[in-house]
């Protein structure tokens, strides 16, 4: 039997004015519009040895004396490892019953508790500051221009703020954010990543994440 395993994002809304958060919605309304049973896998942000937001953060936070959070730092994060999320995707893909489930890791971390964890995983614990989106959106541009990248625009700083990146369901994933990261933190944030190159070269990007 046919079956949809889609990956979405927690808390989207077609009421959102963030286009990512309504796009989201959008499609998991035509998912749920086929006729075909479908699994909706709404994850947060993920992590492992690939992946780009942990791996900045680890990056800044070995390059720079500070590390700015956004506001108070307060909003919320369920990192999912994403092997977990592709077992979960698998398991899905043989069921045939229509589910809707947050693909969320086992820990919950507020942005400042995120990068104080990530810092003293990597042995670069660094003063955090506070700073309205505004002038922290200004930051990444300015960092951006310099790694040739994104580093973050003002919808994802929205999304973060607005606590989309958490819910209160159960954990979908059994691996910890940590206990992974005492295991790769020499290799993490040693380059940055690319999101830009990423999406005009996969394989080369990806090949010299490899050598790391």
């Amino acid at each position: 039997m046919k079956r949809i395993v889609h990956v979405s994002i927690t808390n989207p809304s077609e009421d959102s004015d963030l286009p990512y958060f309504k796009g989201k919605s959008v499609l998991e309304r035509a998912v749920k519009n086929s006729g075909i049973p479908y699994a909706i896998l709404r994850p947060t942000v993920l992590f492992g040895k690939e992946d780009i937001l942990i791996n900045n953060i680890a990056w800044i936070l070995r390059c720079f004396p500070a590390f700015a959070v956004f506001g108070d730092g307060e909003c919320k994060l369920q990192p999912i490892y994403v092997d977990d999320l592709a077992a979960l995707a698998v398991d899905q893909g043989k069921k045939n019953d229509n589910a809707i489930i947050d693909a969320i890791g086992p820990e919950t971390f507020t942005y400042r508790e995120l990068v104080e964890a990530i810092g003293r995983a990597i042995g670069k614990t660094r003063p955090i500051i506070q700073v309205s989106p505004h002038f922290g959106y200004l930051i990444g541009r300015f960092v951006g221009l310099a790694v040739g990248d994104v580093v973050i625009t003002r919808e994802e700083i929205r999304g973060l703020m607005e606590n989309r990146l958490c819910t209160e369901s159960p954990p979908a994933g059994s691996t910890r954010l940590t206990a992974w990261m005492t295991g790769y933190a020499d290799k993490l944030g040693r380059q940055y990543s690319s999101e830009l190159a990423r999406r005009h070269d996969r394989r080369s990007s990806y090949e010299s994440l490899r050598t790391r």
